[in-house]
C-alpha cells in the first residue's frame, strides 16, 4: 500500500527538478487562473502541485506528505481495506483541484498571479489524520506538541488571516481549503464515520 506514497513523492521531486531545469516546462504547467479560465488550460489544475519553487519548499512539502501520508494510509486501511490505496490516491488528486478553486475564482482575471506547490494537497493529508485522531500530538515546527485539533484550529485561523492580508507570495487560500476538504473527505465517501469522529473528540486523554 505505502508504495503509492513513494511514488507520489517521487513524481514530485522529479517533476520540479526537471522544470527548474527546463524553465519553459516550469512556466506550462505552473497555476495561472487567467489562463485556465481564458485559455482553458484545465491541466494546470493537477500539474502545478507537482513543481515547488525550491528545495526547501520541495522538501518541506514531501517530509509531511511521506509522515502523514503513511498514517492517513493505515487509518483508510481500517475503514477501507485493499480499497485504501485508492482513496488514499483520490483525496490527493481531488484535494489538488479544491484547494485551487477559490484562488481560481479569485484570480481569474489577473494574469500576473501563478503558483506552485502540492501545499494544499498536503493540508488535505495533514486534516484527514487530524480527523481521525484529533487529539494526537502534532508537532508545530518538529519541536512544540500540540493537539491535532487545536493545530487544525490555529492553521486554519493563521491561513485565513494570511489570505486576506495577502502580504506574502505563500498561497494561504490553497492551504485553507486543502485542510477544509481533507478533513470532511472522510465523510465524504463513509458518512458513518461521524460516529468514530464523535467519539474521539469526547474522548480527551488528558482529562
Amino acid at each position: 500500500m505505502d508504495i503509492v506514497i513513494y511514488i507520489v513523492i517521487a513524481a514530485n521531486v522529479l517533476f520540479s527538478y526537471a522544470a527548474w531545469k527546463r524553465p519553459a516546462l516550469f512556466e506550462k504547467y505552473l497555476f495561472s487562473a487567467y489562463r485556465i479560465a481564458h485559455s482553458r488550460e484545465y491541466g494546470r489544475l493537477i500539474t502545478h502541485a507537482f513543481l515547488h519553487g525550491s528545495w526547501m519548499h520541495l522538501i518541506v512539502n514531501m517530509l509531511v506528505l511521506w509522515s502523514f501520508g503513511m498514517a492517513l494510509m493505515n487509518h483508510f486501511a481500517g475503514v477501507f481495506r485493499n480499497l485504501a490505496p485508492l482513496h488514499w490516491l483520490l483525496l490527493y488528486f481531488t484535494s489538488i483541484v479544491a484547494s485551487s478553486l477559490y484562488s481560481l475564482i479569485k484570480h481569474k482575471n489577473n494574469p500576473y498571479y501563478s503558483a506552485v506547490g502540492a501545499s494544499g494537497a498536503t493540508s488535505a493529508v495533514v486534516f484527514a489524520c487530524i480527523f481521525f485522531e484529533p487529539w494526537k500530538m502534532v508537532y508545530f515546527f518538529g519541536v512544540l506538541p500540540i493537539p491535532g485539533i487545536l493545530f487544525g484550529a490555529l492553521y486554519l485561523f493563521y491561513s485565513y488571516r494570511e489570505a486576506k492580508r495577502g502580504a506574502d507570495n505563500i498561497g494561504h487560500d490553497a492551504h485553507f481549503w486543502g485542510a477544509v476538504f481533507g478533513f470532511f473527505y472522510p465523510l465524504m465517501v463513509e458518512p458513518r464515520l461521524i460516529a468514530h469522529f464523535i467519539s474521539e473528540i469526547t474522548n480527551v486523554p488528558f482529562l
